[in-house]
């Protein structure tokens, strides 16, 4: 059995419990949705999901992402053990892979509920393990406690980050402002930020702050 190092076990804590608040310990895996119906291929399923987290917890990447694979074979259609493979697969170092999966837990879940939010989650928690947006990943992953409508204000940021990270300004804001709309605090900042007009007065406020300090005003 590989062993992980004492990182990638706090990583494990968040990627595999992302609605816990930073530093708090790893609680009983919730259900995927409230009011799932518990079939026996699901109830299969959520077994071999949890000895799966099990199994990654202990140091085992390569187990848990067997074990991952077969609850996927048991019910492709639950967008949970795709969210819960993609994690596995990036300790794996296979960040395609990983996006891959949770691309496909998105499109099962239809973009809705506590799985596409996991999912959206994941997703951009997979920038920041790679060293890009920490400041904005860490802001929004506290917002995931307060809940508004639904958490759908999270995954419209979490899209406007990674749409602002490869560059593309318009689709980023746009994501950004349904996300305001929604109440999401740091989206509301980012819409305001990225208004070339604001934009340019934040530069001539530093300028003059910059002269300031140098004794030129």
């Amino acid at each position: 059995m590989s062993n992980i190092s004492s990182h990638d076990k706090a990583i494990l804590n968040r990627i595999f419990n992302p609605n816990l608040p930073y530093g708090d310990v790893v609680e009983e895996e919730k259900p995927q949705e409230d009011e799932e119906i518990q079939t026996p291929a699901i109830l299969e399923a959520k077994q071999l999901e949890l000895q799966g987290v099990q199994a990654a917890e202990s140091g085992d990447i390569q187990q848990a992402l067997d074990i991952f694979s077969q609850a996927i074979q048991v019910l492709p259609s639950r967008a949970s053990g795709y969210n819960n493979r993609a994690q596995a697969l990036r300790l794996k170092g296979d960040v395609q892979g990983a996006l891959e999966d949770l691309n496909k837990a998105i499109e099962l879940s239809q973009g809705r509920g506590n799985a596409a939010c996991q999912a959206y989650t994941q997703r951009g928690l997979i920038y920041k393990l790679e060293g890009m947006l920490y400041m904005y990943l860490a802001y929004t992953q506290r917002g995931l406690i307060h809940k508004l409508e639904g958490k759908l204000y999270l995954a419209y940021t979490q899209r406007g980050l990674i749409y602002k990270l490869e560059g593309d300004e318009d689709k980023a804001l746009e994501d950004f402002k349904c996300a305001a709309n929604l109440g999401g605090q740091f989206a509301k900042q980012q819409v305001v930020a990225m208004n070339p007009y604001a934009a340019l007065c934040n530069q001539m406020l530093c300028e003059m702050v910059k002269k300031v300090k140098s004794g030129e005003m």
